[in-house]
């Protein structure tokens, strides 16, 4: 692939949102977007693992390849996507507790967000090189926390609103994540080289 470094960057971020645009990494994003004090953290862990990950995975797939084992390359992935996470939960067990426990199960649940696998999955599709993986990473991990963000905000927001009894809590969280889908959708011209 011959793509730009920002087309790629700008095109993962906004035109081709892992959770807007593509509906990957939904769990999080519904989960743990109720407060933004915990919404941030989750999306600047998950872009870690999604950077760690990408690193990994493109040396991997270069073993891989190399020995005619691309079989194995699913398995290998994930291996190295809970080894990351492992690392996260250490460092923020150690550091932030009390973040480490306002994140609770999502923050190992970050092994099975399937937006940090479609990073690994879709750059080996795509044949990106070293710096375009790393681009595609970062901007997969960044409109992750943008989206969480957005939601957030949203979310506290309108505990301060008065809402109808009718739509409130899961079914205004689905209202608004439909909604932040289509605005996301605006985007979609910018993403015509992917």
């Amino acid at each position: 692939m011959n793509d730009s470094l920002s087309l790629i960057f700008i095109s993962t971020l906004l035109a081709n949102n892992f959770v807007l645009a593509t509906f990957l990494g939904l769990c999080p994003f519904l989960g743990v977007s109720g407060r933004l004090g915990t919404a941030f953290p989750m999306g600047v862990a998950t872009t870690f693992v999604m950077l760690v990950a990408s690193l990994c995975a493109y040396g991997l797939n270069l073993l891989l390849s190399y020995f005619h084992l691309d079989f194995l390359r699913l398995i290998a992935y994930i291996v190295v996507i809970a080894s990351s996470v492992q690392l996260v939960e250490m460092v923020m067990k150690k550091y932030s507790p009390a973040l480490f426990r306002a994140l609770g199960i999502y923050l190992p649940l970050i092994t099975t967000n399937c937006a940090v696998l479609g990073v690994a999955l879709f750059q080996t599709a795509r044949e990106y090189s070293l710096s375009q993986s790393l681009i595609f990473s970062f901007a997969g991990g960044a409109g992750f926390t943008l989206a969480l963000v957005l939601m957030a905000s949203l979310r506290e927001r309108l505990q301060l609103a008065n809402v109808p009894t009718l739509v409130q809590g899961t079914a205004l969280s689905l209202i608004l994540a439909g909604l932040l889908s289509l605005t996301f959708m605006g985007f979609a011209g910018l993403g015509a080289g992917e």
